[in-house]
């Protein structure tokens, strides 16, 4: 299995880390380097998340939390496909 990210993800984690890197750069890499490796974590253990109910196929789609950040994930055969990220705080229908 393999972990691939979408152009709307990839963009999630720049956006992100732009916000918090204005306040305090320091934290900004904690943060990122936080986020990969909770991402990572999913090649071990694929339904870490939970199922996002209102999907076609609740089963593949799942929310990942890591602290204050959802990472919205599909799961097929062959991999993980990160779909969206977000913090809790925000309107991720906005995004």
């Amino acid at each position: 299995m393999r972990l691939e990210y979408t152009d709307k993800a990839v963009g999630d984690l720049l956006r992100l880390r732009q916000f918090i890197e204005e306040h305090d750069p320091q934290v900004a890499n904690r943060i990122a380097t936080r986020l990969v490796q909770g991402i990572a974590s999913l090649l071990d253990q694929p339904r870490l998340g939970h199922p996002v109910a209102l999907a076609p196929d609740p089963e593949s789609i799942r929310d990942l939390v890591l602290r204050d950040y959802v990472v919205r994930y599909a799961i097929t055969n062959s991999r993980i496909l990160i779909l969206r990220i977000w913090h809790h705080r925000e309107d991720w229908k906005q995004l």
